[in-house]
């Protein structure tokens, strides 16, 4: 019999100790056990994914949002990417899968072949120094030259090592005027030398989740396979009834929730100072039977932009879990880390729902190109 030695955190230990005593068995067997139904677990899991529909990788994949959206509208993941190891364990928790880490270093070469490239990337400023010396001196200038160093560089040299039938990137809405423009310029001028047939809408989560949230969502098709002579539209069903911010509250909560006095008095005095100079900053009262401010990745700081308020006392801020609601994950979504990581986490991820709903319309557009595209190559035989 093989042996393996294993360092485990305080927490799991204890959980592993209090498991062993109640079990009446050894730790060593705990732990067997457990990887042993872990193994189980994970080969079931991916039987029952093999059958998804269609192929898709998650880049910059943060705790999997992107992943749970394609899942839903029968996707099969092959390949996930985000570096943050807090995200990491979320992700994990959830998929039974480690997302590898720095994309800069991943061989694009290495990613398995797929259908669908997802990708929540960063928004960085491009240098365009280089750009400007090389237009100066009459030569053009590709995707590797105006993105190189920039997070974006590396979604572009997977879309030409892999060159899928799709993607879907995510960002804030201020890509477009993002540096004065001249970001979101460079991505489409990218994408479209890569031979993508690009279209981009600024699409808003508050008709699937009561959180005003837009985001823009650039769609692209390979234009070897299907051509430019057709259109995607971002044609959204909202859902009704529309949600409201009771929809994702929990009846009891607990009171370290809730505003102190001290920190409740300085946002008080903040809006106020504000207001006096004209300016709309402040804490935000989340109306019950409305839609919330868009939660941030600050959210854990004092959770002033969606506050509820509370008869009696202090208004209170989102638990994690009500978090999740917000953004449109179920409550079998696993939250292993500490409230500050969560409240990162679900600040920083997606609304799920809206972008399973473009991904259902993704899918459907690729199954008519495809049919079209079968049909011509028949036309071409014969």
């Amino acid at each position: 019999m093989k042996q393996v030695h294993l360092r485990v955190d305080d927490e799991l230990y204890n959980e592993l100790n209090i498991y062993s005593l109640m079990t009446e068995q050894t730790m060593q067997d705990c732990v067997r056990e457990a990887v042993a139904y872990y193994i189980t677990d994970m080969r079931k899991k991916q039987q029952e994914t093999q059958s998804g529909n269609f192929t898709f990788i998650d880049l910059f994949a943060g705790i999997g949002g992107m992943r749970i959206a394609f899942e839903r509208a029968g996707g099969h993941c092959v390949y996930s990417n985000e570096w943050n190891k807090y995200s990491q364990q979320t992700y994990f928790a959830n998929f039974g899968e480690q997302p590898e880490g720095d994309i800069t270093q991943v061989v694009a070469s290495s990613i398995p072949d797929h259908d669908i490239l997802v990708a929540g990337f960063p928004c960085q400023p491009f240098s365009i120094a280089g750009v400007s010396k090389k237009n100066s001196l009459g030569r053009a200038t590709g995707f590797e030259d105006k993105t190189q160093g920039t997070l974006f560089f590396d979604v572009c040299r997977i879309l030409k090592e892999k060159k899928p039938k799709a993607f879907l990137l995510e960002n804030v809405k201020n890509l477009c005027s993002h540096d004065k423009g001249r970001t979101f310029k460079i991505i489409l001028e990218s994408l479209d030398e890569l031979n993508y047939n690009v279209f981009y809408s600024i699409l808003d989560g508050q008709n699937f989740v009561p959180q005003h949230r837009e985001r823009i969502l650039i769609v692209g098709f390979d234009k070897e396979r299907y051509g430019s002579e057709f259109d995607f539209g971002f044609e959204l069903t909202p859902k009704l009834p529309k949600p409201k911010m009771r929809d994702i509250l929990d009846d009891d909560v607990d009171s370290k929730y809730t505003l102190s006095d001290k920190l409740w008095a300085y946002l008080q005095g903040y809006a106020a100072k504000h207001r006096a100079a004209g300016n709309g900053f402040g804490y935000g009262i989340a109306p019950l039977d409305g839609v919330s401010r868009t939660i941030s990745a600050r959210y854990y700081k004092d959770g002033s932009e969606i506050l509820i308020e509370q008869e009696g006392k202090n208004p209170r801020r989102l638990t994690p879990r009500e978090c999740a609601r917000l953004q449109g994950f179920p409550d079998s979504f696993k939250i292993p880390v500490s409230d500050t990581q969560a409240y990162k986490q679900f600040g920083n991820s997606v609304v799920v729902p809206l972008m399973e709903a473009v991904a259902k319309l993704m899918i459907e557009e690729i199954k008519t190109l495809d049919k079209q595209n079968g049909q011509e190559l028949q036309r071409m035989v014969i």
